[in-house]
């Protein structure tokens, strides 16, 4: 009787366990191993649920497996979405704002962060992995070709000057690189205080059409035929070729290189493995406009309706401890994503890390730097997949000659019936 009595509460507390599936989007040993950890600590200080983590593929594979999930009432509780999947994600309906499961003080969080994830006066997603673009450079090539590597470029006319100095030189290597990517075109019209779509960027209406006829936009497509022209521009040659470019940089085939804060620690690494040393500077921004900073990059935890109350309870608590003071810090520090708490940032500073790793305060400053607006709260538009190819297709254009307003009006026109055609599903 006893064996009996003692099965059956074995089974009471199996049943009662709230099990929390956790989808997310690094398949890489380093980061889905730090997430497990904090799965396992969660799991082992909250025996009543479990959390289970879980690799879903690129984030617009997780996306869509996530919705189709959704439909078939079988979603897992908690998702990791891409920023820009934000607008396709609340048009699903699949989703609950985060702010609804109960009772959270979002004040931590840093504003530029958190404002992303705000629609509708809601936060509809808990911030995970944040991130910006930023300038490196080779110190080392800087100084051979007689400019200051304390003195890095923040304008397009500053790395244009440096980029004549460099040729000058005769150094055997190309100014510039990046990969060609539109997200680096919408960092570039926030920096002008310029939004990408219409309607305050989608914040204040659904945006039925991009400002790719803007001054900003020509400013920034105008940029890139001064950079081919003067033959100080080199890239793989695809689109989106985060890898590649950063390649071209560490094996020290340029002097200047934009992508991610995430990649700081890895570029920093190869860098030294180079023989060379590597500077971080903020991201150049078109002359003559004011700095207004920078929209935020990277991926935000959801949690979908169609599960029980205990699964979304637990899998906010768990999106809470994953992403609190200790562990955003921890996370800094193992992958460059920012830790998206200002209380991380004050433990960082107070462990001296900002010293033992300058690199890291530039792009921090210019994200705490950053003066809201619809501009660089980012713009909402749930075609952003399809418009970001298109946006970077249109700048492949100009660099392969076609004339600057003649690819702005083709890329305006693609993107706008882009946008048009999903926006008609929601009619």
């Amino acid at each position: 009787m006893k064996t009996i009595l003692l099965t059956l509460a074995m089974m009471g507390t199996a049943s009662a366990q709230t099990t929390v599936e956790f989808w997310h989007s690094f398949g890489d040993a380093k980061r889905a191993g730090w997430i497990q950890a904090r799965a396992d600590e969660f799991n082992k200080a909250n025996p009543g649920v479990k959390v289970v983590p879980a690799y879903k593929g690129s984030y617009n594979d997780s996306l869509q497996a996530t919705i189709l999930a959704a439909r078939q009432n079988k979603p897992p509780a908690l998702v990791q979405i891409f920023e820009v999947g934000s607008q396709l994600a609340l048009d699903s309906g699949a989703f609950q704002p985060v702010s609804s499961v109960k009772n959270v003080d979002f004040s931590d969080y840093i504003k530029p962060v958190i404002n992303y994830y705000t629609i509708g006066g809601k936060v509809n997603s808990l911030p995970f992995n944040s991130s910006s673009p930023v300038l490196y450079y080779n110190r080392n090539l800087m100084t051979k070709a007689g400019l200051d590597p304390k003195a890095p470029p923040t304008t397009y006319a500053g790395l244009l000057a440096a980029c004549k100095k460099i040729q000058a030189a005769n150094l055997g290597v190309t100014c510039f690189g990046m990969s060609l990517n539109g997200w680096f075109v919408e960092q570039w019209m926030a920096q002008q205080g310029a939004t990408l779509l219409n309607n305050g960027n989608g914040r204040s209406g659904r945006a039925t059409a991009t400002n790719l006829d803007s001054a900003a936009a020509k400013n920034i497509f105008t940029f890139f035929k001064t950079l081919q022209d003067s033959k100080y521009y080199t890239y793989t040659g695809k689109l989106e070729d985060w890898d590649g470019s950063d390649a071209i940089f560490t094996n020290q085939k340029v002097v200047f290189h934009i992508t991610s804060t995430a990649d700081i620690g890895n570029i920093n690494d190869a860098a030294k493995k180079a023989g060379f040393q590597v500077g971080v500077g903020v991201l150049p921004i078109a002359s003559g406009t004011k700095r207004n900073g920078v929209v935020i990059g990277g991926a935000s935890l959801w949690i979908p309706k169609a599960i029980s109350k205990p699964q979304a309870e637990g899998a906010l608590d768990f999106a809470l401890y994953m992403t609190n003071t200790k562990n955003m810090a921890e996370w800094h520090k193992l992958t460059g994503y920012y830790p998206v708490r200002q209380s991380s940032i004050n433990l960082l500073r107070q462990q001296g890390w900002f010293t033992q790793t300058p690199l890291q305060l530039v792009s921090f400053n210019q994200l705490t730097q950053t003066v809201a607006s619809p501009a660089t709260a980012g713009g909402l538009n749930g075609a952003a997949i399809q418009t970001r190819q298109i946006i970077e297709q249109g700048i492949q254009k100009v660099l392969g000659g076609t004339p600057v307003d003649a690819a702005l009006a083709e890329t305006k026109t693609r993107a706008d019936a882009a946008l048009n055609e999903y926006n008609s599903n929601f009619k």
